[in-house]
């Protein structure tokens, strides 16, 4: 993308019911205009090697755990791997440009350590999961409904619930730590919510290098949290009123592809297409 290129939204999808997901609460509480950019403008954006690795490997390890206990074994991870890049060069094409056929196996050579980090950390053959990828949604106002995707649910015989979730790169400094649980937070109340159920903990992996951030939720906490989801959608909603998304500069706008067209840097935003509706906007 030139530096005077505008990118223009993409063909309207069809959108779902108005809701509030982690990554999107996360976009606001970084840049609102990113917000705009991605929930309600829904400009394109090119994957990153980051992205792409990311997925596959969460298909990965979904997929291993799709198999029998005894299968669950180091040999058998790498073995889905291949598998799992071109099924996703299948579904978007333009990801080749991402992963050219030229850097393919430096690429899945780059998802090898991971898998050996996650089998350093647990033994997926001991024990079987409640749900992988388990798509959650509540409503906790009438007019804030949480969706998400959790990677993995585990339920102990005596019924304690843990909510896990990986991340390829390594575990933050503790400084960052609770900008990590934010997302681990916004699942464990949707379960909350919707199951009635309080995790007794959040597990982090990281499989950049091996490590693990686990946190015991209390009701109290997730209550709070409550609070400053509300608080955090009614600020999302009073811009999308006014159509004031100020630009938030910091160093991740190194990595942002909308800096062409931010204010920031020098860009001009499209024009603001008004708040989707209250059935549209994801």
């Amino acid at each position: 993308m030139t530096e005077s290129a505008v990118p223009a939204p993409s063909d309207p999808a069809p959108r779902r019911p108005l809701a509030l997901s982690p990554s999107r609460a996360g976009d606001f509480r970084q840049c609102p205009l990113l917000y705009r950019f991605r929930a309600i403008d829904r400009i394109p954006e090119t994957p990153s090697r980051a992205q792409v690795r990311g997925t596959v490997t969460h298909t990965v390890l979904e997929q291993l755990f799709e198999l029998p206990r005894p299968e669950r074994s180091p040999d058998r991870a790498r073995a889905l791997v291949a598998p799992a890049l071109d099924a996703a060069l299948a579904a978007d094409p333009a990801l080749a440009e991402v992963v050219p056929e030229a850097e393919r196996e430096e690429f899945l050579a780059a998802i090898e350590p991971l898998l050996t980090h996650y089998f350093r950390i647990e033994d997926p053959s001991r024990f079987d999961p409640e749900s992988v990828e388990q798509r959650i949604e509540t409503r906790i106002e009438d007019d804030l409904l949480l969706r998400g995707f959790i990677d993995r649910i585990d339920v102990a015989p005596t019924g304690e619930v843990r909510v896990v979730d990986y991340k390829t790169g390594k575990r933050p400094p503790e400084r960052f730590q609770a900008q990590a649980l934010f997302q681990m937070k916004f699942y464990a109340l949707m379960w909350w919510r919707t199951r009635g159920e309080l995790p007794t903990q959040l597990l982090l992996i990281y499989l950049g290098d091996g490590t693990t951030l686990r946190h015991a939720p209390e009701a109290a906490e997730l209550e709070r949290f409550e609070k400053v989801l509300t608080a955090l959608w009614d600020a999302i909603r009073t811009a999308g009123r006014t159509g004031d998304f100020p630009p938030r500069r910091s160093r991740l706008c190194d990595w942002c592809d909308h800096r062409a067209i931010c204010p920031e840097f020098g860009g001009t935003p499209p024009p603001y297409p008004g708040w989707p509706g209250e059935t549209e906007i994801r």
